[in-house]
């Protein structure tokens, strides 16, 4: 995988760096796996808009994921790598020796033909998903579930992954993508291996346009409002606004959010990094 500059043939193309989308294999979904995808651009149920800055777009099908991986001791071959447009990451469409069809969150370095399989046993090898009372201390993970069955939500995005620290009874330690240190029931599923399309924090849009076909609108900045309309808005000239916030004038830019008597934070063994 990799990114290539596009020559600056037109405006749009002058800062445009785009994905070769080498490791991507197939140019068309499954279609069984996928499903219609509703745009609200912003509105609700009365057809108010509730959320600024959301509209348009190109009409998209969602893929559906295998979040799970419950299919125990059934060996998948990888059919294709396919493009995604509802993640980062890219997705592997996975055919099982029963005959069962999944997409899967494609790690770096899976290749198509490849075996993969799930459950207690299966090696740690990229792609294979075990428990993390299983998987050897130092393995890179990603996919990780945060309750037993509920399915991964940690490290999903591209090039995210998560490292198994240590263990120590019915909880496993890893250090998260963000940098925090947590501890996670070692009852809990993850995939080894790094997501792929890590080049993807390198891509650059070059041009509006391409904002408005992922359906994201023209941002107003707080400081060229009016008073009534942002607490950064209105001065004279051009001011800077004073210091930054929300629209609800919550603070930002280093403002601590997280609830303090919050409920995980007795996991939380070292915090993120700033």
């Amino acid at each position: 995988m990799g990114v290539r500059k596009l020559k600056a043939i037109t405006p749009g193309q002058r800062f445009r760096v785009v994905n070769d989308y080498g490791a991507v294999t197939a140019s068309s979904p499954e279609k069984s796996l996928t499903q219609p995808k509703k745009r609200s651009g912003g509105r609700n149920n009365s057809g108010k808009m509730t959320m600024r800055y959301i509209g348009g777009g190109a009409k998209q099908r969602y893929r559906v994921i295998d979040f799970k991986r419950e299919k125990f001791e059934i060996p998948a071959t990888v059919k294709t790598i396919e493009y995604d447009p509802n993640r980062s990451a890219f997705i592997a469409l996975v055919v099982y020796t029963d005959g069962e069809k999944r997409y899967i969150i494609a790690p770096n370095g899976l290749e198509v033909g490849q075996k993969i399989v799930s459950g207690p046993g299966s090696p740690p090898e990229v792609g294979n998903s075990l428990k993390l009372a299983d998987l050897p201390l130092g393995t890179i993970v990603h996919n990780i579930e945060l309750r037993p069955g509920q399915g991964g939500i940690i490290s999903r995005s591209a090039g995210s992954f998560a490292q198994l620290a240590a263990r120590d009874g019915k909880y496993a330690t890893l250090k998260m993508p963000s940098g925090e240190t947590r501890m996670i029931l070692v009852e809990c599923m993850a995939t080894v291996g790094v997501v792929s399309n890590s080049d993807h924090a390198q891509l650059v849009g070059g041009k509006a346009g391409r904002s408005r076909w992922l359906g994201r609108r023209p941002r107003t900045r707080g400081v060229a409002m009016n008073p009534v309309d942002h607490p950064m808005g209105g001065g004279e000239g051009r001011a800077s606004g004073g210091h930054p916030r929300s629209r609800n004038s919550i603070p930002s830019k280093g403002f601590k959010t997280r609830a303090k008597q919050k409920e995980s934070s007795r996991y939380i063994i070292e915090k993120r990094k700033k």
